[in-house]
């Protein structure tokens, strides 16, 4: 009987009927982060072909290979620091982690690295720890804030789509909030979760007046239509204030799905993109299987951009995925992979994964930020367009 997700439904409606609707931003971090029962937290989160969704790390090491390329360059045109530092937030059982030092080992870059993962996390501290024990420079942190400020990198793979959001709705002319209330009204057993007795209240969306200054100004840049439903991330802008305090000079490097603001809340995309994962199953209602989904939303990279600028960050490049692995791996792969051995064969179909627009090509995007540094171009953007026009901030 899967206990935890029942309890994890109860302490959500303790709560509502405690205080009344709660915000959609506090459900969703209850629902992947309630230290006992959320889906992170609790350990149920499985990446992978056996698990609930794939990310760049499960096509195989290839992707932390060619990371190290970008890395190494970021390392010459920084003027090989000593030490350098390599921070990665959302590390998960540490197979990036291990593929990437694998990669270095034995440049001068290796020999100056000082690896930090942020990870609060027990759980996947303990895998993380027994993948990387071949590797004394690798330390753990459980937060940003334990970090003593470093020369480096900040390295995050779809770690900004898990962020808690805001939902909000337009109609009869206003803005709303998107609450999380008790739903009386029940409809049987859940197929993801056969034991859920049929009689216990799921939840329902009620609209209630927006909570705070911030999120009403965001919504004056959204589409004004009849039942317009999106997302807003605002810990988006909490967690680069608080890099921004840490990285004293360097490049922030994230990978993840999204879009520039105005593709991102086009009128077309009248549903948000709150999506649900179990599985390798997408669907649209985060009060299925509560605690055994994976709830995520795409990244506002212009938000994330405009955020970084005034926090001293300069945009040193912003692409798909698609344009960035060709840039990584014009350098990569040479002439001589193209002898077709088993091993040459396999980094070839990991490449194709990587890059093919309907997979993770298109749907990804890398944005880099550079702080103290000259405006150099960086290999894995050799291909891309000019990132201030892409993300609209011209």
């Amino acid at each position: 009987m899967m206990i935890g997700n029942l309890e994890l439904i109860d302490f959500i409606r303790a709560k509502i009927a405690s205080t009344g609707p709660v915000s959609f931003r506090w459900f969703m971090e209850q629902a992947l982060y309630h230290p006992e029962y959320g889906y992170y937290a609790s350990g149920r989160a499985v990446i992978g072909k056996q698990g609930d969704f794939f990310t760049s790390v499960s096509v195989g090491s290839l992707f932390g290979k060619l990371l190290a390329l970008q890395f190494l360059e970021m390392w010459e045109q920084m003027g090989r620091p000593d030490p350098f530092t390599l921070v990665e937030q959302g590390a998960h059982n540490g197979d990036f982690a291990a593929d990437l030092l694998s990669a270095i080992q034995g440049t001068d870059c290796f020999n100056a690295l000082r690896y930090r993962i942020v990870e609060p996390l027990s759980h996947l501290e303990a895998h993380q720890k027994l993948k990387l024990k071949a590797f004394p420079q690798v330390v753990w942190h459980r937060s940003l804030e334990e970090l003593e400020p470093f020369t480096g990198v900040h390295f995050s793979n779809e770690l900004i789509d898990a962020m808690p959001v805001d939902r909000v709705r337009f109609t009869q002319g206003s803005w709303y909030e998107q609450y999380v209330e008790v739903n009386s009204e029940t409809s049987g057993n859940n197929p993801e979760i056969p034991d859920l007795p049929p009689s216990l209240p799921g939840f329902k969306w009620i609209d209630r007046p927006i909570s705070s200054d911030v999120l009403a100004q965001k919504t004056t840049t959204l589409p004004p239509l009849e039942n317009y439903r999106t997302e807003v991330n605002l810990a988006i802008h909490d967690w680069i204030d608080l890099v921004a305090t840490k990285l004293v000079r360097g490049y922030l490097l994230t990978l993840d799905y999204g879009y520039p603001h105005d593709l991102y809340y086009s009128p077309e995309r009248a549903n948000g993109t709150l999506a649900c994962y179990t599985n390798h199953q997408r669907h649209d209602n985060p009060f299925e299987a509560v605690g055994y989904a994976d709830l995520t939303a795409h990244v506002d990279f212009t938000s994330l951009a405009e955020r970084a600028e005034l926090n001293g960050f300069e945009i040193a490049g912003f692409t798909d995925q698609h344009h960035f692995m060709v840039g990584l791996g014009s350098r990569f792969f040479t002439d001589s992979d193209r002898s077709q051995t088993p091993e040459q064969q396999k980094s070839l179909r990991a490449f194709q994964t990587l890059m093919h627009p309907n997979f993770m090509g298109l749907a990804f995007k890398a944005l880099a930020l550079r702080k103290g540094l000259n405006a150099t171009p960086l290999l894995g953007f050799a291909f891309a367009a000019d990132p201030r026009t892409a993300l609209g901030l011209e």
